[in-house]
């Protein structure tokens, strides 16, 4: 029974994270893949309260000191208030949308 609901639980957390990632409205995303909207809302609840608060460390520059230039195939992302961040690939979606959630929740 436990391994069944660690399966469930495992897909629901990809389901969340490519949900977000993609940037679709839960409707559109649920509408696309069959799902139920409510069914959706409860697992991303569950899984948002079940992850541990993950921290990362930011440093922000001083102002007029330049921003650090991204090396590979990094993307960087455009704040309001002339903040970036820059993301190297094989970044955790769910971490930088939690940080993008506490950024623009100061903005």
């Amino acid at each position: 029974m436990k391994r069944e609901r660690t399966k469930e639980w495992a897909k629901w957390r990809g389901l969340v994270s490519e949900q977000i990632a993609s940037g679709q409205s839960i409707a559109v995303f649920c509408r696309d893949r069959g799902l139920r909207d409510w069914q959706f809302y409860e697992w991303k609840k569950q899984v948002r309260e079940g992850e541990p608060a993950k921290f990362v460390s930011v440093k922000v520059p001083a102002a007029g000191e330049p921003a650090p230039v991204p090396t590979g195939k990094a993307i960087e992302i455009r704040l309001p208030r002339g903040r970036s961040l820059i993301v190297e690939p094989g970044f955790d979606a769910m971490h930088l949308c939690a940080l993008l959630s506490v950024l623009e929740a100061e903005a």
